[in-house]
């Protein structure tokens, strides 16, 4: 009963004007800032690496820091198991669709980590903001930014952190038979060592570990592909005649297509959801633009580098399946015995070629790719708390710290709840999470955009002043 009522609330926020609102806002976003995502791609990655002031650690977190945590809270289960379930649910042609709304969703990341920037607030904990501030200071709308904070702290913090236990638990009984239960109750100890510590251990953490397992990850894949050469080619045309529709048998599935690799792909990316949006809005820069460019790239990193290079090498290994999403009847079968089980088609891809090696790979990365993740979950649901104790007339120091220590203990069953949860479940649950949240973003960074555009002039107008000096 409770999983049919999940699922027709899922399929109510994540209808077809859902998806076309994403992409009619990345559509819009890239032609009203002239593609700055295509424009400036060389000044995003210079920017990432840029020095910060002397003392300005005590007003935030650096552009870099912030660019982890976001990245963190992408390259996650979403990147392994997410991509594997795009493609059994919506064939080979959902990968097409995931680079649409990653190419789309970068211009929608400037936007809104721009406009982070613009509306941040001072906390004693550093900068802090996000949607929540944009909505109400841009917006004057106050009961929707409570609204977007509330459905960020039940989402990040309790639905989200489901998917990635999950995924990781799922991956660890794979390869080491470790039970779920062992495996939820092993990441919520570490976790919880992080997260008490603040936004400055998990800022530390995020840009320690994240950028690390994505180059390993990366260059693991690129040694996969190297010995499927051959299959490289017909890859990319297989893809794009699935996602077209013109392969027969995915041309029955097109709307699975479509769904499934804009949801995977937002649930990757997050542009359009306003989660980036938060360590944004934490991060201490010269110009909110610089922010938003940097945030900008770290879709591309996500999309375009980590979960491509997963959707080869399931693709080119021919480890996967095609499933009706509805009926859960196998429509393609390569590998039988994989059935539904979406981390097992990025293992069986790496063991098909370093044999024994892939189950033990995947588990190790996805491991740190899912403690990064739900660790920037917690500081998305922590700023939201710290958002809403700011709105009252008289500020509570101690209520807002017993809210946050609350929620580090229910992010951390969370944890051990999803590990032992029926995978479905929890994906569905996550979807909704995500849905929610980006409805009442992308209608929000509409409305605000020009703000953004305007930064965007600004900050190139200054470039070119000093370019003539």
């Amino acid at each position: 009963m409770f999983e049919k009522i999940v699922s027709s609330v899922n399929n109510v926020i994540w209808s077809p004007a859902l998806v076309a609102l994403l992409v009619g806002a990345g559509l819009y976003f890239s032609v009203r800032t002239r593609f700055v995502q295509l424009r400036r791609f060389g000044l995003m990655s210079r920017l990432l690496f840029r020095k910060r002031d002397p003392g300005s650690e005590k007003k935030g977190v650096s552009s870099f820091e912030a660019f982890c945590i976001a990245l963190s809270g992408r390259v996650g289960t979403g990147n392994i198991v997410g991509v594997a379930t795009a493609i059994a649910l919506g064939g080979p042609g959902a990968v097409f669709w995931m680079w649409v709304i990653a190419f789309f969703g970068a211009s929608t990341a400037f936007v809104e980590s721009t406009l982070a920037q613009l509306f941040k607030f001072s906390h004693a904990s550093g900068f802090r903001g996000g949607p929540a501030c944009y909505i109400e200071r841009g917006l004057n709308s106050r009961w929707m930014a409570v609204l977007f904070a509330v459905v960020t702290i039940i989402a990040c913090g309790m639905m989200l952190p489901t998917v990635q236990s999950n995924g990781m638990a799922t991956a660890a009984m794979n390869s080491f038979n470790i039970p779920p239960l062992y495996s939820g109750i092993f990441l919520a100890a570490v976790l919880g060592l992080v997260i008490v510590g603040g936004v400055k251990r998990v800022a530390k953490a995020a840009s320690l570990i994240t950028p690390l397992m994505a180059v390993i990850y990366v260059v693991i894949s690129l040694v996969i592909l190297a010995l499927n050469w051959r299959a490289i080619p017909g890859l990319f045309a297989l893809i794009v005649k699935n996602a077209l529709g013109i392969n027969p048998l995915c041309g029955g599935i097109l709307g699975s297509t479509i769904m499934f690799g804009v949801k995977r792909g937002l649930f990757s990316n997050e542009a359009g959801q306003g989660s980036g949006a938060i360590p944004s809005a934490s991060a201490d820069v010269k110009h909110p633009a610089e922010q938003g460019l940097v945030q900008a790239f770290s879709v591309y990193v996500d999309t375009l580098l980590v979960c491509t290079a997963t959707a080869l090498m399931i693709l080119s290994a021919g480890t996967f399946n095609i499933l009706d999403a509805k009926t859960g009847e196998m429509l393609l079968a390569n590998d039988p015995a994989l059935g539904a089980n979406y981390v097992g088609y990025t293992q069986a891809a790496v063991d098909s070629v370093i044999g024994g090696f892939g189950s033990v790979f995947v588990s190790v990365a996805l491991a740190f790719f899912v403690f990064t993740t739900v660790m920037a979950y917690y500081f998305y649901t922590e700023s939201s708390v710290m958002y809403l104790c700011s709105l009252g007339k008289r500020f509570s120091p101690k209520l807002e710290t017993l809210l946050i220590r609350l929620f580090q203990a229910v992010i951390i069953a969370s944890v051990i709840f999803g590990a032992v949860k029926e995978a479905n479940l929890v994906w569905t649950l996550g979807d909704i999470g995500i849905g929610i949240m980006a409805w009442v973003n992308v209608v929000a960074i509409i409305i605000l955009a020009p703000k953004a555009f305007r930064a965007l002039r600004d900050y190139e107008g200054r470039l070119e002043e000093r370019s003539k000096d």
